[in-house]
């Protein structure tokens, strides 16, 4: 494969309403894979489309030496579709099923033309995701989430590309898929941009690419290279904003120093001319002149604060938004040992064989998982008592059950983020709900906003407050998938809060570094329909 590249000059991309997502992106990445990482919101998914050619920049340009491929993170694929026509060979299929079976019409051949291969390449790449026992005629409905995303790649790998381009592709991938994932990258030449928030796949990643207010700086090497930098900078904003703290107070000081002195000037020259009996027009001009003094190092000690204020303003726009949630939620508190939910025999359809049981005591933290579509999102609902199992049963001990989708849909997105923490917190006063979601970073007018306008991270945010404030309090939460499309400041907020909540904990995640930042002391498998205990 040549030599590829992206290089973006003075990129920028602005809405029809005027809303500027990009403003003057220059950055060029070659050979390798570089992680692309930013908050929710940032404009990641544009600029791939950007580079992709799938939209056109307001200003600026885009140079990509090489074919371009792109994964969206929304695939555009319908549950009818078989998997031959999203890997865009049925039609060259077709055309070899009618030479074999006799027909050498011409445009069999125009179809084929040097790709008489294509069935082999096709199920090699199948096999490079992890999806080698997918037949070729089969239709999306009856594959995963997971297997979607993993036919997706399979597709886009099949064109060979130059230029591969990623985003957010580990979403919704098991582990195997992910490991998958993973060798693929790391064995693939040519240049790679990944748009994820994903700690592991970071790793792999031969630079980080942070896109941020200041357009998109680079960084050598993979994620723990890329956070001792940014920890480095963070140590020296943070210095810079206590220097400049002290300048603004000093010169604060020094200007009152000022003014104090020429207060006393000001009174001894009044009372040295009415002693001296002076005439009233030198005594004015006198006065005036040590008023036009008193003004003028006034001006000067003013400039000085103004001057300590922007530098102190710039320090503390150089430090990054990442405030973690602090909290402390003790009426979440499950004594220990305390059966939460029992479930025993539980089968749903088709799934979990012979019956699954699983019993939650105390406030245990496990882990829930098991390969795409092995029925982890269908358990969730049975021990939230939203599904019914078709046998077995579920016992609670009369406390509230709380599940958070990975749609985070339990809020009214009309409603404020207060309206909705008061439709939970009945007879709660104003300023104690107004204190609480403070601590939930949503500080004063930020607690008004309609919920339909925060970004992913602020509405997890705000759901979690409503789940973990609400009266009575959870007593087991449910989490389906919480750190998917979450940037890594929110996915530390989300695993801080969860720190500070005290019942009965059951996750599923396929990101290790969160299940061990939130506790996770015990791991249960869903696979063959079959539930285990595994190591932790």
């Amino acid at each position: 494969m040549p030599a590829s590249s992206i290089v973006c000059s003075g990129l920028s991309y602005v809405l029809p309403d005027g809303t500027v997502v990009l403003h003057d992106v220059s950055f060029a990445v070659g050979s390798g894979l570089t992680g692309l990482v930013a908050p929710n919101g940032a404009g990641k998914t544009t600029l791939l489309r950007l580079v992709a050619g799938l939209a056109v920049p307001t200003t600026g340009a885009v140079t990509v030496d090489g074919t371009v491929g792109l994964l969206p993170q929304e695939l555009p694929f319908t549950a009818d579709l078989t998997v031959s026509q999203v890997l865009g060979v049925d039609g060259v299929l077709a055309a070899l099923a009618a030479i074999e079976a006799g027909d050498t019409a011409e445009e069999h051949f125009a179809t084929i033309g040097d790709d008489w291969d294509v069935e082999d390449r096709s199920r090699a790449d199948l096999d490079r995701v992890g999806l080698g026992d997918v037949g070729l005629a089969r239709t999306l409905d009856t594959l995963s989430g997971g297997q979607v995303v993993s036919l997706g790649l399979a597709a886009l790998l099949l064109r060979r590309p130059d230029v591969l381009l990623l985003d957010e592709p580990t979403n919704n991938l098991d582990r195997d898929a992910r490991e998958r994932l993973f060798a693929v990258l790391d064995g693939r030449p040519g240049c790679v941009l990944v748009a994820t928030h994903d700690r592991e796949l970071l790793e792999h990643a031969d630079r980080i690419a942070e896109l941020g207010r200041d357009g998109v700086r680079i960084f050598g090497g993979n994620l723990d290279a890329y956070e001792e930098a940014v920890r480095v900078e963070r140590e020296a904003a943070e210095r810079a904003v206590r220097s400049a703290e002290q300048d603004v107070k000093r010169e604060k000081r020094a200007m009152q120093l000022a003014r104090e002195r020429a207060d006393r000037r000001a009174n001894a020259a009044a009372r040295g001319v009415a002693d001296a009996g002076l005439p009233k027009i030198v005594a004015g001009k006198l006065k005036r002149t040590a008023q036009e003094s008193a003004a003028k190092s006034d001006r000067t000690h003013g400039d000085r604060v103004d001057q300590a204020r922007t530098r102190l303003d710039d320090a503390e726009r150089a430090l990054s938004d990442d405030a973690l949630l602090v909290l402390d939620l003790p009426d979440t508190a499950v004594p220990t040992g305390r059966t939460v939910v029992a479930a025993q025999g539980v089968r749903v359809r088709e799934l979990f064989g012979a019956g699954v049981d699983l019993t939650i005591r105390g406030p245990e933290r496990i882990a829930l998982v098991g390969a795409n579509g092995s029925g982890k999102s269908t358990l969730l609902r049975v021990l939230s008592g939203e599904l019914v199992p078709d046998a077995g049963e579920v016992r609670g001990a009369g406390g509230r059950v709380a599940r958070l989708s990975q749609r985070l849909d339990l809020l009214d997105p009309a409603w404020t983020v207060l309206q909705n923490l008061e439709n939970v917190t009945d007879g709660m006063p104003l300023s104690q709900r107004m204190t609480l979601l403070a601590r939930f970073l949503f500080p004063g007018d930020e607690a008004h906003k309609p919920v339909g306008v925060l970004s992913g991270g602020e509405r997890l945010r705000a759901t979690l407050a409503c789940v973990l404030l609400a009266r009575p309090a959870p007593q087991l939460l449910l989490l389906d998938e919480p750190t998917n499309n979450l940037d890594m400041v929110s996915t530390a907020r989300l695993a801080s809060a969860l720190r500070a909540y005290r019942g009965a904990l059951v996750v599923v995640s396929h990101d290790e570094r969160f299940l061990a930042d939130v506790g996770v002391e015990r791991r249960v498998s869903l696979a063959a329909g079959a539930l285990t205990e595994t190591a932790p």
